[in-house]
């Protein structure tokens, strides 16, 4: 790296900025922390100083409580911290969702974290960032990956709902950012009946409620003073870790369906017994992956949290330079 006398270097705890004394998504505490967005993997508690989108902030505080950090502070604008000039754009990843471009007296680095180009009616689209040096993630970064239209995924879901009327459907999708997507594209496609969620999703789907995401009609689905027979034919959005649990068995001989990326991978969806899998994803597929990096067109790409390897050869291949990161702690909840 100091060769192009990057912004950025590697440590323990992740990418860090010596000209700013902060570091990017940190795996561990630290004194000063650039959030990308409010994803476990990505945003944990116990940093000193937190900077981040207001939504990232907002979202970090309902998961981990109002004191999740020391300090914490809304990113506005080109911000100045020490050395170092930082500034946020949209990722379209869930809401709040950021790139961090950094730059310090030479190159200009973007920090992708997690990002996606598809529309995503439940944040703000993904924003080009020019840059001298792209740092992607490349959790589907596999020729074998191509994410269908979430819109046909969704009319799958509905025309299952329409073939068995006596039975519930359970779609498994993360509490956060995942689980409001599905809310939305049902919404789209014209699903305009209620939709039951598990108590997990509740404080931050009413979040995205008043941020102006139009969920529509969200019902507990642990109302007692429903039966089981009463969620015939309806959608219930409830964490992935219900299809194990004796929870899902109050629900009228349930479709398991599972809104993932990983759906495309059909060992993964025997294994969670899923009878119905949505491939779904907020992330790039390998086709908007390549296609990101040959439109920035940096003079370097890093390369982290995922199948890196494919990644580099393709770069390689285009006569790009590119590196591994090998960043660790990254779980990719968002799948």
């Amino acid at each position: 790296m100091g060769a192009t006398r990057a912004p950025l270097i590697q440590r323990p705890e992740g990418l860090y900025c010596p000209g700013g004394d902060f570091h990017i998504d940190p795996t561990q505490p630290v004194d000063r922390a650039l959030i990308t967005h409010a994803h476990a993997d990505h945003a944990r508690a116990g940093h000193g100083a937190v900077l981040a989108t207001r939504q990232t902030l907002d979202l970090m505080a309902i998961r981990y409580g109002e004191d999740f950090t020391a300090s914490r502070q809304i990113a506005e604008g080109r911000m100045r911290i020490g050395e170092a000039e930082v500034s946020f754009h949209p990722a379209g990843h869930i809401l709040g969702s950021a790139q961090i471009a950094v730059q310090a007296g030479g190159p200009r680095v973007t920090v992708s974290g997690d990002y996606a180009r598809v529309a995503n009616p439940s944040c703000a689209p993904w924003e080009p960032v020019p840059c001298d040096i792209f740092v992607t993630e490349a959790t589907f970064g596999l020729p074998v990956f191509h994410h269908p239209d979430p819109a046909t995924e969704t009319q799958k879901l509905l025309a299952s709902v329409a073939a068995f009327p006596e039975r519930a459907h359970i779609v498994g999708a993360y509490s956060l950012g995942k689980s409001q997507r599905v809310m939305m594209l049902l919404r789209e496609a014209g699903w305009d009946g209620p939709i039951y969620i598990h108590g997990s999703l509740e404080r931050l789907s009413a979040y995205h409620i008043a941020e102006g995401v139009p969920l529509g009609d969200l019902r507990p689905a642990t109302d007692n003073s429903l039966k089981k027979a009463d969620f015939a034919g309806q959608i219930v959005i409830a964490p992935p870790s219900v299809f194990e649990s004796t929870w899902a068995q109050r629900f009228p001989d349930p479709v398991l369906a599972f809104a993932s990326g990983w759906m495309s991978v059909r060992a993964r969806a025997r294994q969670r017994g899923v009878e119905l899998p949505l491939v779904i994803s907020d992330h790039v597929d390998w086709a908007d992956l390549t296609r990101t990096i040959t439109e920035l067109d940096p003079a370097e790409t890093w390369v982290t949290h995922g199948r890196e390897d494919a990644v580099i050869r393709w770069c390689e291949l285009q006569g790009r330079a590119a590196r591994p990161l090998h960043l660790a702690g990254y779980e990719d909840e968002a799948e």
